[in-house]
């Protein structure tokens, strides 16, 4: 195996060696030591003596694992050119998957280069471009996907994916699309998503709408949400409803026009983001639902309480004292069932329990005392 270093990768990079294919052979040590030892007991060693002792394999293997996970991440982030492969398969299926890999790079370039030749445009998604250039080179539609501005009206913000997979270069600039379908649209007729024939223009930067953090809406204030806090989404799609009127969520909220809309949740909030001239702009109705409030468990009347506090567990006992039908001797049936009712709840509603109850049953009722063993009752 072979140890690089960040010195040496930025070494390269000064040299402006980029690979176009780094492949990370994937083995667990212990087989790394026992493949080590095969070749030690190999017959067909070179004359020249080999640095493959144990000591020396353990020296590199922890430098590998010091400095791969930055390297790894490096060329990830910066290049996109990491391949990983299981490097416990035979050699012969990892040459034939790195054979693959290559020609499959290789054979993307070569479109590359004759499509911009011939004035049209070409995916880049194996060309090692940062995103430092890709921000130098982006088009008029920044990293909004110009297919879906045009076809839909829609602003589909492709920044959330680092993947160049769906981006594409014309005219020397770089434009990025929301899914295959609407890069093969691209490649096929970029002229008329493009200016000077693209319907709809990229909105100017303070027109477009702009995700918001819990944190960032907090430090807004005084500004307050739009709609009283009420998810315009929901509102809109819910045909203006009564019943559409469903309060937002400060997690997923947006900032629009120098308004703030918060929303019901993530997929109301990428509604929004892609059309938020369609749900920026609505009137609440005159008639609003009364604004929940939580209340403690301990500030409700008695009967509340009981209702929110032991109602199901009141069911489960008065539902059990049915099927069992107890009687003890010398008691009423009246006196059995609350006594019975008492220790269900005894057992099922205040843990941990006292023995002193359940041991009444011991001899008299021993489904119980079964019953009550099987649900963790001691």
């Amino acid at each position: 195996s072979v140890s690089v270093c960040i010195k040496q990768v930025n070494l390269l990079e000064s040299a402006r060696i980029i690979p176009v294919k780094i492949f990370e052979l994937e083995m667990d040590a212990k087989e790394v030591f026992r493949r080590a030892l095969l070749d030690k007991e190999s017959t067909n060693r070179p004359p020249y003596p080999d640095h493959d002792s144990s000591q020396i394999l353990a020296i590199k293997n922890s430098c590998y694992k010091q400095h791969i996970d930055a390297i790894r991440t490096y060329y990830k982030k910066e290049h996109q050119n990491w391949c990983v492969i299981d490097a416990c398969q035979s050699k012969w299926w990892i040459w034939n998957k790195v054979l693959q890999e290559v020609q499959v790079v290789v054979k993307e370039i070569q479109i590359y280069l004759e499509r911009v030749k011939e004035g049209k445009a070409a995916g880049i998604a194996d060309l090692c471009i940062t995103p430092e250039e890709l921000r130098y080179r982006l088009g008029e539609f920044g990293q909004y996907c110009p297919v879906s501005l045009a076809e839909k009206g829609e602003l589909v913000d492709c920044s959330v994916m680092s993947s160049l997979q769906f981006a594409a270069e014309f005219r020397g600039h770089y434009y990025k699309m929301a899914s295959q379908e609407e890069l093969d649209k691209f490649l096929s007729r970029p002229e008329v998503y493009v200016p000077p024939l693209a319907p709809h223009p990229l909105p100017p930067p303070d027109k477009l709408p702009e995700k918001l953090t819990a944190a960032e809406v907090k430090a807004l204030f005084p500004i307050s949400a739009e709609m009283q806090g009420y998810c315009p989404v929901t509102y809109l799609d819910g045909k203006q409803r009564y019943e559409a009127l469903v309060p937002g969520n400060i997690e997923y909220a947006a900032k629009y026009q120098e308004k703030v809309y918060i929303f019901e949740s993530e997929e109301k909030l990428l509604k929004f983001m892609r059309l938020p001239e369609k749900y920026w702009n609505l009137k609440l109705p005159h008639k609003l639902p009364p604004i929940k409030e939580p209340i403690l468990l301990t500030a409700l009347p008695l009967a509340g309480y009981l209702e929110q506090g032991v109602a199901t567990s009141l069911i489960k006992a008065l539902n059990e004292v049915g099927c069992l039908k107890p009687k003890f001797p010398f008691l009423s049936v009246k006196k059995t069932a609350l006594l019975f009712v008492a220790c269900h709840l005894k057992v099922f509603l205040c843990p941990p329990w006292e023995n002193t109850v359940i041991y009444q049953f011991k001899y008299t009722q021993p489904s119980f005392l079964a019953m009550c063993k099987d649900q963790g009752g001691k």
